[in-house]
């Protein structure tokens, strides 16, 4: 699988963490930055690189983008055409005790979800590599509700995407 990463400052160890992960795994990883450890940095400018790629092949490839709490680099993302980005900082544990389903492999089997922000303040190496295998090894179910929900989600949207297959 080829997978774009990229970070800000706050995610930048966990995404030298995750890329080795993910070579290890035999994956073809694209680092679009930063290539150095500069406090001063800004989402933005490297979300947008892999957000781009995503977009430009929004079933073939997928990204994952990583800051502090992960919540702006998903609405980075989520500027582009036929990009799915979700954010996750950890499986909810509900505290009166519901039982709640899997959260990462929701965002694949359901929505399709084809970059994957996370927060490094939140997760540790482990808990993210973790959720990277699992996300990455789910396909999306292609069931009819979920293709149904998807073209709806292209067709409303006020930037006027197309339809894509799914």
């Amino acid at each position: 699988m080829k997978v774009y990463i990229a970070s800000d400052h706050a995610g930048y160890g966990l995404k030298s963490t995750l890329k080795l992960f993910l070579e290890g795994q035999d994956h073809q990883v694209v680092d679009s930055g930063p290539y150095e450890y500069n406090e001063n940095d800004d989402y933005p400018d490297y979300v947008a690189a892999v957000a781009s790629e995503v977009s430009q092949n929004p079933e073939t490839v997928l990204g994952i983008i990583i800051g502090g709490s992960g919540q702006g680099e998903a609405i980075m993302a989520n500027r582009f055409p036929y990009v799915r980005a979700v954010v996750f900082n950890g499986q909810p544990s509900p505290l009166d005790g519901r039982a709640v389903p899997d959260e990462i492999t929701f965002t694949r089997e359901h929505n399709n979800a084809n970059i994957l922000s996370l927060g490094a303040w939140f997760l540790n190496d482990q808990e993210a590599k973790t959720a990277v295998s699992r996300w990455l090894s789910t396909p999306f179910s292609s069931e009819e509700r979920h293709i149904r929900r998807l073209r709806k989600i292209e067709s409303l949207s006020p930037r006027g995407r197309q339809d894509p297959s799914y």
